[in-house]
């Protein structure tokens, strides 16, 4: 009986020090930068795609172009051609191979051109073209916005006045931990909103709206794993 008790607590104990373990296990880190240099003009990434929300004209054109003022070498991926001032017309380039939970995207962009809207930002968590997160800078409207879009709608979840030049490189980053969301503009923290409209693991990307016209450039993402 003695034995039986004895292995019962060195089992107890194992188990104990093995939750222990796995506590305490460094976050681990998945990085990936794309800068564009490796991609041909005219083209855009592997495994990226172009889609929108709420099409209801041809797709946008995006593609990779020359632009000497680019950060990061010479190339960018840019939106260069619209084929509608809509709205509600969301214009996607993403990748929904590559899933994002938590941790943090960056990317530089310039607003090149757009009347209806202009400037835009990045996506994650994305299902689909019609259900992500988005967070956005419009030199129009001199706001920096995290929003969601779900079956196509979209609601705002935090918004900040700040101003920024337009035609000129700005660098956005944001910040996803578990349901705390954070954005960043060239260094500075504006934003910070709690929300847990999607929980799972989704793609990642670019976005413009209607007739923006953007270029971006050093799209980085770093996602935490236990």
């Amino acid at each position: 009986m003695k034995k039986i008790k004895l292995l019962f607590v060195v089992l107890i104990l194992s188990f104990s020090v093995s939750l222990w373990a796995q506590e305490k296990q460094p976050l681990q880190k998945k990085a990936m930068n794309l800068t564009f240099e490796n991609i041909a003009v005219g083209k855009i990434p592997a495994n990226w795609k172009v889609e929108a929300t709420n099409k209801r004209t041809p797709l946008a054109t995006w593609q990779v172009i020359e632009d000497s003022t680019a950060p990061s070498g010479e190339k960018v991926l840019a939106l260069t051609g619209f084929n509608q001032t809509f709205g509600g017309t969301f214009n996607l380039c993403w990748n929904d191979r590559v899933q994002f939970l938590n941790g943090s995207i960056a990317v530089y962009f310039k607003a090149n051109s757009g009347l209806e809207d202009e400037g835009g930002g990045v996506i994650w968590r994305a299902r689909d073209k019609d259900n992500y997160y988005i967070a956005r800078y419009n030199p129009l409207e001199d706001n920096f916005r995290i929003y969601y879009v779900k079956d196509g709608a979209r609601r705002m979840l935090a918004s900040a006045r700040l101003k920024l030049a337009a035609h000129q490189w700005h660098s956005m980053k944001i910040v996803q931990n578990e349901n705390i969301i954070s954005g960043v503009l060239n260094g500075k923290k504006y934003l910070e909103v709690e929300n847990k409209t999607f929980s799972k693991a989704g793609g990642i990307g670019l976005w413009t709206k209607a007739d923006a016209a953007t270029s971006f450039d050093d799209f980085s993402v770093v996602s935490l794993k236990k």
